[in-house]
């Protein structure tokens, strides 16, 4: 009979699993535990074992603790705007808008350019994980985005997706500061 804490880590390990496009044969391969094992705990059939529960963070890419969500306070957190993490560099500030949860697959944050100012120098290596993925949402002003030696050219109320593994960055060729937010999703572009 399924228990609900068989049922809470369950559902979160398929949903980590899903988040992360692994069948059940992905990661039984990843984390050694077989895949009808692995269905057993999806479905709550079965409370796993804390070495299987070990393995199953593994193949996750997580600790134990952030699977089995130990070092959560709870399941909402709100950052008020006067604790957002902040720094300016160049023309260029940035406010991170998520808390930093273990486990957290996209972080969101706003950004605001001055004129001529731009998120990193030309020839900089890309700064996120590969399989990463970023949309700009552009809320006031003009940005310029050069990636794989091209230039797209985005207004307020625009938005572009691309992969953030590569090359990039974001400039401001307009004559006001311009403000974007930005959600970068970590690993999900497969090869």
């Amino acid at each position: 009979m399924a228990t609900h804490e068989g049922t809470a880590v369950g559902s979160r390990v398929r949903a980590l699993r899903e988040g992360m496009d692994l069948s059940l044969r992905d990661l039984a391969a990843r984390s050694g535990v077989s895949a009808p094992m692995l269905s057993q705990v999806e479905r709550g059939e079965t409370s796993p074992t804390l070495v299987v529960a070990e393995r199953i963070a593994a193949g996750l890419e997580l600790t134990l603790s952030q699977l089995l969500r130990l070092d959560e306070a709870g399941h909402v957190v709100i950052t008020r705007a006067s604790e957002r993490r902040g720094r300016r560099h160049r023309g260029h500030r940035t406010e991170e808008l998520t808390p930093p949860l273990p486990g957290q697959r996209a972080d969101v944050s706003l950004h605001r350019l001055d004129p001529g100012a731009m998120t990193g120098r030309p020839g900089d290596p890309p700064l996120h994980e590969p399989g990463a993925r970023e949309t700009a949402v552009v809320l006031s002003g003009e940005l310029a985005l050069l990636i794989d030696d091209e230039r797209h050219d985005l207004r307020a109320g625009d938005s572009v997706t691309f992969d953030a593994d590569l090359p990039h960055q974001l400039s401001n060729p307009g004559e006001l500061a311009a403000e974007f937010l930005a959600v970068v999703a970590a690993g999900l572009r497969r090869g």
